[in-house]
């Protein structure tokens, strides 16, 4: 037989490795030079540039099944179908010789509305994070092919990067998901949150359609099988607070409420680590160990130590971990209806009490506002905070109209007669740079007494500003903490701060109607 010549060899393809175990994943990450341990056992990865998540870069696909459905606009930027085609063509294209991750899990713990994902990517630690953030099954096992595509297709290309003015994208960065096609594709950016979020999206859109209310909040149960839900935007508290040690956890972040209560839309967690420490939030600590990914924490070159205090990469330092690194989590992912709801807020002004009882009028009101506040930054000379109001406390993730959210929460609220609390676990004293953060330990004291109904019995005094019912008392809370203008030095500072923030939540119902 005669010898080829190398012209008419056959290329060798790139090796792909399918459904590795973390173990083997973290090899691969650590071989090729995506990250590195830390002491503590994770692996230590960096983003690049993007250290979060990228909006203006978002896409649904316009077709059937979206055109009528989905509330375009800012947030639901519309791509045309032939447009996707041609970008999803050049990513596998980019992918087509290049050694690649796959993962096969699902997403949503409840059986009838779990939806099959597969995930190809040219990162093993990428890998890594979906198989610690969403449900794990093995294909060995699950009586389906390895190369099975599942419900939908995750093609993740983050070192690809788009033309605006060939692919259509805004930068160099696409997050688009079909509908038609049950795939996502995302490029051009590392940030691992774009791959969990994504995800997230798609339930947004399916499971109101099924008359499941999917929310963005943290879930945890009691002793007697009492269920509480937590929502919230990034820096408020979800994660911290529902991982209760005297309560099982369901999950930190995604959930639906269904007619046979609530399931975690997750496997796993994804909290933030800015400060993060053992005395604070030993569950999350402890769950910084082998099989866990950091995100954008330095660590020391020499020691291998992460410094959680710094900000250098950005504040949006994050830990990814399966759900069963905290002890006593409820695995199974689902609870029973909830007996109690918190709209948790970060109130960087000050202004609002650490805890009140909404009426069910102000339960829609305040769940369409969606409020918290942001710091400014680090920047010298700033100190002003910045009001952010997020819709249903998930604006960037809802394909549907909020009002559809809103109405569903409303609804499953008044069938099973469940209370609403806001709580401040911002500031108080005054704002942010001359106040101070409100005490976890306070914070928690007043959840205990709202989750076992030591505040049903107590008497609420209206707030003067903002009309929010609010308990004279609390056990282990000094009762003047619970009034904010009784907290500042400067009571007529308090007035000037309430009436801006009250302008601010007057402007963003104007939205609403």
């Amino acid at each position: 037989m005669p010898e080829l010549s190398p012209a008419h060899v056959p290329p060798i393809p790139a090796p792909i490795h399918r459904d590795c175990s973390a173990a083997e994943l973290l090899e691969f990450a650590v071989r090729r030079g995506e990250g590195g341990f830390c002491e503590m056992g994770a692996l230590a990865c960096r983003t690049g540039s993007r250290t979060g998540r990228s909006p203006r870069d978002k896409f649904i696909v316009s077709g059937p099944l979206t055109d009528a459905e989905v509330a375009w606009g800012k947030v639901n930027q519309r791509m045309p179908a032939e447009q996707f085609e041609r970008l999803t063509d050049r990513v596998r294209a980019y992918l087509q010789n290049r050694e690649l991750f796959t993962f096969h899990g699902f997403a949503a713990a409840h059986p009838t509305h779990r939806i099959r994902l597969q995930l190809q990517s040219e990162s093993a630690w990428h890998v890594l994070f979906a198989r610690c953030l969403f449900l794990r099954e093995d294909p060995r096992h699950e009586n389906h092919p390895p190369d099975d595509t599942g419900d939908w297709e995750i093609l993740h290309a983050p070192y690809f990067l788009c033309d605006p003015r060939r692919d259509g994208t805004n930068s160099e960065a696409v997050i688009a998901l079909s509908f038609e096609q049950r795939r996502v594709l995302i490029a051009g950016t590392q940030y691992a949150g774009e791959i969990k979020k994504s995800v997230f999206s798609i339930l947004n859109f399916l499971l109101p359609q099924a008359g499941v209310l999917s929310m963005h909040c943290s879930a945890n149960i009691g002793p007697a099988g009492d269920v509480a839900l937590f929502f919230g935007l990034s820096g408020t508290g979800k994660t911290t607070l529902s991982a209760d040690p005297a309560r099982r956890l369901i999950g930190d972040d995604e959930h639906g409420w269904g007619d046979e209560g609530v399931f975690n839309i997750e496997g796993g967690c994804y909290a933030k680590t800015i400060r993060l420490s053992p005395e604070g939030e030993p569950q999350i600590w402890n769950a910084i160990r082998f099989g866990s990914v950091l995100e954008n924490v330095p660590v020391d070159a020499h020691t291998r130590r992460a410094n959680f205090d710094s900000e250098e990469y950005t504040e949006n330092t994050r830990v990814a971990y399966p759900i069963d690194f905290i002890p006593h989590a409820e695995l199974s992912g689902r609870g029973g209806h909830p007996q109690n709801v918190f709209f948790l807020t970060c109130d960087a002004y000050g202004v609002l009490p650490p805890i009140s009882r909404l009426t069910p009028e102000q339960v829609v009101d305040y769940f369409l506002c969606g409020y918290t506040a942001k710091v400014a930054g680090t920047e010298a000379g700033v100190t002003e905070p910045s009001a952010t109001f997020s819709t249903c406390f998930a604006a960037p993730f809802l394909p549907l109209a909020p009002r559809r959210y809103a109405a569903m929460l409303k609804e499953k609220l008044a069938r099973h007669n469940v209370p609403v609390w806001l709580v401040n676990t911002g500031w108080t004293g005054g704002p942010y740079g001359t106040g101070q953060r409100m005490s976890l330990v306070h914070t928690r004291a007043l959840l205990s007494a709202a989750l076992d109904g030591g505040l049903n019995a107590v008497e609420c005094v209206p707030d003067p500003v903002f009309g929010l019912a609010v308990p004279r008392a609390c056990p282990g809370v000094p009762a003047e903490i619970l009034q904010p203008r009784q907290t500042w030095s400067d009571p007529a500072a308090y007035d000037q701060k309430a009436a801006q923030l009250a302008r601010l939540f007057t402007e963003t119902r104007a939205q609403y109607g």
